[in-house]
């Protein structure tokens, strides 16, 4: 793909004190891995869901977030709902442990023609399912597109 290649990790580590040792193991792993392209005002994504284990998963949200407003009309994969003015959240469907799931690729209208976006990507865990205290830093990304049409990797 021509282009520049760019990605940056946004890491929040909250550490747990006075936790027992069972309480720091996670359920899952997830990282997201994909592209995010832009030209004048219309965003492509496509992610790939890993759940890097130890346990399966019966289903998992993928929260996106812009920078900039989305339009209000937007036609959206089935399994993507809005959620929010600058948010749209995406089921992963089922994922065994140590397991690829399918692609989500989706295509989203911002208001205006912005020159740049910035995409945060993470997991909309829920408070009764599978978390992962210890590794967020692999399912919360903040990625840069610029309005080039260039694929940005993450």
């Amino acid at each position: 793909m021509p282009g520049a290649l760019g990605a940056a990790l946004v890491v929040t580590v909250a550490p747990l004190t006075h936790a027992p040792a069972s309480a720091l193991a996670p359920d899952t792993r997830l990282a997201y891995h994909g592209s995010v392209a832009m030209t004048a005002g219309i965003v492509d994504v496509r992610l790939t869901p890993h759940n890097r284990g130890p346990r399966p998963v019966t289903a998992a949200t993928v929260r996106l977030r812009w920078s900039a407003p989305l339009t209000d009309r937007q036609r959206l994969p089935d399994g993507c709902a809005r959620a929010g003015a600058r948010t749209v959240i995406c089921g992963t469907g089922p994922l065994a442990a140590d397991a690829t799931g399918a692609e989500i690729a989706l295509r989203v209208r911002l208001r205006g023609a912005p020159a740049e976006v910035h995409l945060d990507i993470d997991t909309a865990w829920r408070g009764d399912g599978p978390t992962d205290r210890r590794h967020h830093h692999e399912d919360r990304l903040r990625v840069l597109a610029l309005d080039t049409g260039d694929a940005y990797a993450f």
